[in-house]
């Protein structure tokens, strides 16, 4: 299944010259004014991922697509061409891309299948002329859609991928990918059948042709194990390099890539090669041609001529799978050892990891710890700090008690001593009373005379505790 997006640079513009006109006019009587239009733009063919693209009763329909007509075949002698269906034909639009100049595609689409049928059989795979090598390559379409951005059409829809619209790129590619059942060689090399389609006008076509340069990675300069994209031209070095031609399909999904070398094409979605297979006709078996093209003059039938050529070649087909063989064995060996250095690698990576991952789970084990004994000096440091504190205050308070017990002490003592004095002063007065008393009946103490005493230090004291002791007693 295969659909279509321009990239239209212009509209759609009917074909007006007038002997275009009298042509048509003249070659169908029935339909004097036939839908003949060109349009300018750049053709984008999608196929169906999960489906062959050989025609079969579900992917066919009635619009037709001409995926490449040389240039030398002006849009009256295409008409020419496709003169017998001329009367079935009710849409014929010739789409050109300014930027190619050596061919042209064509839009059909006719009334019914049974014409579209018709068309295809009786066209598809036959000579535009017979002294010229082109063929005409036909695919059924679904549907086609224009836009005017670039982005838009480039962009390829889910489930499809994009295919090459040079017709020589796409003779490369096995039926199932390109929808091209057969084909006069695979255009491997030098051939001369290229030059005469591309004028280097297909970038793929031009790395192939020119062999006596030295092409080299578009990224990384790399000579080696070179991949030339089908769709864009992009050259990168493939994965047992750096992987720019992997990378360029992860980047634009152009998924069709050839090596430049053994002219075999890799499918990175379908994950093989896609490059066609001729058939031996010594043995039967499917082979790669990769010898220069055969020649094109003849009518292309099974011959004698064309037995004893491929009898003749079945000896270098043989020499060149040796050498396929011996390249396939150097991959796969410097695979093997890419592998090993890569497991090699990893396992280093690994190691270094582990190790990385123990130093850090250590560190992490110490670092904690740390934090952990750095919380507990700041609490025992807070601690010693309050402790400190508290101690002068103790100290302080323990200061204040000892200075008030002292006074109480000095207070107490003073209270004792002046209640020793009172004491002795009542024992003195009471002696004196007695005396009083015992004098009071003598005649001992008349016609005496009192004189008065000193007072002492001491005395006075005692006098000014007695009184306060006479005061707080009143």
């Amino acid at each position: 299944m295969f659909i279509l997006r321009v990239h239209s640079v212009d509209t759609e513009q009917p074909i007006a010259t007038t002997e275009e006109i009298d042509f048509y006019t003249t070659t169908s009587p029935s339909d004097p004014n036939p839908k003949f239009s060109e349009r300018r733009g750049v053709v984008h063919l999608y196929r169906k991922a999960s489906q062959s693209s050989l025609p079969n009763p579900s992917s066919r329909s009635t619009s037709l697509f001409v995926v490449a007509v040389p240039n030398y075949l002006s849009a009256t002698d295409f008409i020419r061409f496709v003169g017998p269906y001329l009367d079935s034909i009710t849409y014929l639009l010739f789409i050109r891309n300014d930027g190619i100049e050596d061919r042209y595609s064509v839009l059909i689409e006719l009334v019914d299948q049974q014409a579209a049928d018709g068309f295809y059989c009786s066209l598809n795979g036959k000579r535009f002329s017979p002294s010229e090598a082109e063929l005409c390559h036909i695919l059924f379409t679904h549907s086609v859609e224009y836009s005017e951005l670039g982005e838009i059409a480039g962009t390829p829809p889910e489930g499809f991928t994009e295919l090459p619209t040079c017709p020589i790129c796409l003779e490369r590619l096995d039926p199932d990918t390109s929808g091209i059942i057969s084909t006069f060689c695979d255009h491997s090399f030098q051939c001369s059948c290229t030059l005469k389609w591309t004028y280097l006008s297909c970038t793929v076509c031009r790395f192939c042709q020119q062999q006596d340069e030295k092409p080299a990675c578009s990224i990384c300069g790399s000579v080696e194990n070179l991949w030339v994209c089908l769709m864009c031209g992009f050259l990168g070095c493939g994965r047992y390099k750096e992987g720019h031609a992997v990378r360029h399909w992860k980047d634009t999904q152009h998924c069709y890539s050839l090596e430049l070398i053994s002219q075999q094409i890799w499918d990175y979605v379908g994950d093989g090669y896609v490059h066609r297979l001729n058939q031996s006709k010594v043995d039967g078996k499917s082979v790669e041609m990769n010898s220069r093209c055969l020649s094109m003059e003849g009518n292309g039938d099974d011959s004698g001529i064309n037995e004893a050529i491929y009898s003749s070649k079945v000896e270098a087909i043989f020499d060149e799978y040796s050498r396929l063989l011996a390249t396939e064995l150097e991959k796969q060996r410097q695979n093997y050892e890419s592998l090993l250095a890569e497991a090699k690698i990893k396992r280093d990576s690994l190691v270094a990891e582990a190790v990385e991952k123990a130093v850090t789970s250590e560190m992490q084990d110490i670092q904690s710890k740390l934090d952990k004994r750095t919380e507990e000096k700041n609490a025992l440091a807070e601690i010693n700090h309050n402790l400190i504190k508290n101690q002068q205050v103790w100290r302080e308070k323990v200061k204040e008690i000892e200075e008030r017990e002292a006074s109480q002490l000095r207070l107490k003592d003073e209270k004792i001593l002046e209640l020793e004095e009172q004491i002795r002063d009542l024992k003195v007065y009471i002696t004196a009373q007695k005396r009083l008393t015992d004098m009071t009946d003598s005649d001992s103490i008349r016609g005496g005379t009192l004189l008065p005493v000193p007072p002492t230090q001491s005395s006075s004291a005692n006098g000014r505790r007695h009184k306060k002791s006479s005061r707080r007693r009143n």
